[in-house]
């Protein structure tokens, strides 16, 4: 069974589903967030399967939607839910192998800290998923910091990262950040004026080539 890719980031906020897209349809690959917290505005999936083009990728439904929007382990124990790693690392199998032989994205919550219960954070699930990880940063005041901690603590937990993809053109701190870190740029995404399916298809050309790079130099 194929490794997932796990797009996780240095934070909140910072793009990640939006990669997220980028990245399935450079690849052809199925999209799934297993734990989505707070819809009242929509999922991640739905705007990710709106932002897609090409026709083999799959966006799956998540396993934990939960109402309340805050961190995943808080708005589980207000819908009387226990997130576990068996229950999403069944179904990331089952997934896999239907999905077999398209790679398939895997979008996180938050950062690699964020609890999803009271056992298990997203760098716990990222470990039992034995997934390889991209890493989005975003360009503000503050980036620098928060992306060499993300990376500290992904070398101190041995996780398998392909490389960064930056999003936001605020300021460019991705020289410093891919020499500090040890990490690769993948490539950068700037501030996209309209997200749609084509300006998504064309961030998608534009990083294909590197992915497959990163991907193919993996055992």
């Amino acid at each position: 069974m194929a490794s997932p890719i796990f797009i996780t980031g240095i934070g909140t906020d910072i793009g990640k589903t939006l990669v997220s897209a980028i990245v399935a349809e450079a690849l052809g690959a199925d999209y799934w967030k297993p734990v989505q917290a707070g819809f009242a505005e929509g999922t991640d999936a739905a705007y990710v399967k709106q932002l897609l083009s090409n026709k083999e990728s799959v966006v799956h439904d998540e396993l934990y939607r939960l109402h309340t929007p805050a961190s995943p382990h808080i708005a589980a124990r207000k819908d009387g839910i226990t997130i576990t790693a068996e229950t999403i690392l069944l179904k990331a199998r089952y997934i896999l192998e239907s999905a077999n032989p398209k790679p398939l994205i895997i979008e996180g919550a938050g950062g690699l800290l964020v609890p999803l219960s009271d056992e298990l954070m997203v760098a716990d699930l990222i470990s039992r998923l034995k997934a390889k990880v991209i890493l989005v940063s975003r360009n503000y005041l503050g980036s620098i910091n928060h992306s060499l901690l993300t990376a500290a603590y992904c070398q101190s937990r041995k996780l398998d990262v392909l490389g960064w993809i930056f999003n936001d053109d605020y300021l460019s701190y991705e020289e410093e950040i891919v020499q500090w870190s040890g990490y690769p740029s993948i490539g950068s995404i700037p501030n996209i004026a309209v997200i749609d399916k084509a300006s998504v298809r064309t961030q998608a050309i534009g990083l294909q080539t590197a992915l497959k790079d990163k991907l193919n130099s993996r055992p």
